[in-house]
């Protein structure tokens, strides 16, 4: 099996050359063509020596992905579907924003957590990407684009809990940050859970990044038949771990919270929400629920909606109305499934 060098830091990619008989730097020299300039393959890597090149293309995993379709959205929303080298198939979404473009990756095939509002997690757990094929997603949209500077954002929100991939998912991060890697500021990227409380403590004693919180309601008994999760860490364990969060500067937790008819959209639920809330710093993102074939929940009306974020901001949190982009592709939030389709262009 060839090495997933891609998930190597600087210090492990100079010890392969050693071991191979270079000197250090050849790593990283390889290092660079892989997660800088972006290479397809060791072909490419022209001040490295054949024989070198023969080796790295031999040994090392350099395209751990395959593109299989895109497909674009009216609001310039594109979601690529990718093969694994062993066939599962998973998605990543790059969404247009006013000056910026953002990517939405992936840490597993498919998504043992259940949330009832979520199409991946009816899919089941395929099994968890390695740090290369979670660094390849974005260095294959990179590859895509006309100015590749103007991805800045990244934000681990596609199928699978992150932090149930926690090795691999750090592995990832720290080659996506390092500034002899693909150098993204932390302060662009947000790893997205639904509440793992011993990997959320040990996320933040290991990187520097941003923290959100799938969070969709603010009572345990809610919470319970939307997220099974929950009954293993409810939400008093949950905000500890949120308070205990390490935040840099004005830097705050952002808590998403899909809007289901009937469901959490209560006057009570508000409530609920800013009792759970106080003494955080915190940032709340409303989602009107993506509905999927064979759902039986609905979104909110807009006026609802409304009515929702207004309570909220009445009681000084900061709340953000998040616009799904993508829903007529289904890549928005909560759509994504890893299922071929034939009408994928």
């Amino acid at each position: 099996m060839k090495a997933d060098i891609k998930g190597w830091d600087r210090q492990e990619t100079e010890q392969w050359a050693v071991k191979a008989g270079m000197k250090p730097y050849r790593g990283k020299q390889i290092r660079h063509w892989l997660l800088v300039k972006l290479v397809e393959s060791s072909a490419e890597m022209v001040n490295i020596p054949m024989e070198i090149r023969d080796l790295v293309e031999k040994e090392l995993l350099i395209s751990p992905l395959k593109t299989v379709k895109t497909e674009q959205s009216e609001d310039g929303t594109v979601k690529f579907l990718f093969e694994l080298a062993d066939g599962p198939l998973i998605e990543s979404v790059l969404i247009p924003e006013r000056d910026h473009l953002t990517i939405c990756i992936s840490s597993q095939a498919g998504c043992a957590m259940g949330c009832r509002f979520c199409l991946t997690g009816k899919q089941g757990l395929k099994r968890n990407l390695s740090a290369s094929e979670i660094i390849e997603q974005v260095i294959q949209v990179k590859r895509t684009l006309d100015n590749p500077e103007q991805l800045r954002n990244i934000v681990l929100m596609g199928m699978g809990e992150p932090l149930a991939n926690y090795e691999a998912v750090l592995r990832a991060l720290k080659n996506l940050i390092a500034q002899d890697g693909m150098n993204f500021s932390h302060r662009k990227i947000t790893v997205s859970t639904c509440g793992l409380v011993p990997q959320m403590k040990q996320l933040g004693l290991d990187i520097s990044i941003n923290l959100a919180v799938s969070l969709n309601a603010a009572d345990n008994e809610t919470r319970d038949a939307l997220m099974p999760v929950n009954r293993k860490y409810p939400l008093e364990s949950l905000m500890t771990a949120c308070r205990e969060f390490p935040l840099r500067n004005r830097r705050m937790i952002t808590f998403e919270y899909i809007l289901i008819k009937g469901k959490n959209d209560r006057d009570q639920d508000v409530k609920n929400l800013c009792r759970l809330l106080s003494g955080i710093r915190a940032k709340i993102n409303l989602i009107a629920l993506n509905p999927h074939p064979g759902s039986n929940m609905e979104p909110p009306s807009i006026e609802r909606i409304l009515q929702f974020k207004e309570m909220l901001a009445e009681k000084n949190f900061t709340v953000i109305l998040r616009k799904s982009k993508g829903s007529d592709i289904s890549a928005a939030c909560g759509q994504l499934s890893g299922a071929h389709s034939e009408s994928l262009v």
